[in-house]
């Protein structure tokens, strides 16, 4: 909360305007090319991080394909997560986020303008259309990302069991799944602190369809966990 309040201090002049904006576009966002509402929202996400003493180390860039109509598999360990990944990625993505966070105020507002599908875990029809429509839209060359954990780990750097139903979306629209690792990303929200704090973004090495074709989705779960675990533990 309190590096919350440092953000919106240090940009007080721009906050009304940002809300506005954010709140609007929200509301409207089928007016807007996703570029743009992408933009908007990076644009946003900077000048937060500028202002709360939050720098973003990004690693791999070079990873993320040139063409759309990838995922994006992060170990999740706070709120800020997607903040993290959206200033580190140009590319606009979209996200499958669980029900519980839908009214939570501006990840609501960032949610409306990425278009981002709400997943009711309890709710086991609700969620195969989820994954059904979320791989459509992939195949036809929107980009999503999911938190394979389905929750924050809630201890800082270490993994929780990533789950292979949230693989499903990937193999049914047989797009490159990328691997993301993020160290530190619970500290800007999850710790109350509001001195400096760097977190890293490390886009890995795609998986290719070909290379996971033959896997069931526990065996690219944990492949992916596996990836993403080296780059975190190698840090810590």
């Amino acid at each position: 909360m309190k590096r919350i309040l440092l953000m919106v201090f240090r940009n007080i002049i721009l906050v009304p305007y940002m809300w506005f904006r954010l709140c609007y576009v929200a509301a409207h966002a089928d007016k807007y090319p996703e570029q743009k509402r992408y933009d908007m929202l990076r644009f946003i996400v900077k000048r937060a991080n500028k202002g709360g003493n939050v720098l973003i180390d990004v690693h791999g860039q070079d990873n993320i394909p040139k063409e759309n109509g990838f995922m994006f598999y992060p170990n999740h360990q706070g709120m800020y997560d997607v903040l993290a990944i959206v200033e580190a990625c140009t590319t606009p993505f979209s996200v499958v986020a669980k029900k519980e966070v839908e009214n939570v105020q501006f990840l609501k507002q960032v949610f409306a303008c990425m278009k981002a599908y709400m997943m009711d875990r309890n709710d086991v029809r609700q969620s195969m259309q989820v994954i059904i429509d979320v791989s459509k839209e992939v195949a036809n060359g929107r980009n999503y990302l999911i938190f394979a954990e389905g929750t924050r780990s809630k201890l800082g750097n270490k993994l929780l069991d990533f789950k292979g139903g949230s693989f499903k979306a990937a193999t049914k629209a047989k797009c490159p799944i990328i691997p993301v690792a993020l160290i530190d990303s619970y500290k800007p929200f999850d710790t109350n602190t509001i001195s400096p704090v760097t977190v890293e973004v490390h886009f890995l090495k795609p998986l290719e369809y070909e290379e996971y074709k033959d896997m069931n989705t526990t065996e690219i779960a944990n492949t992916v966990k596996h990836r993403i675990a080296e780059i975190v533990e190698k840090d810590n």
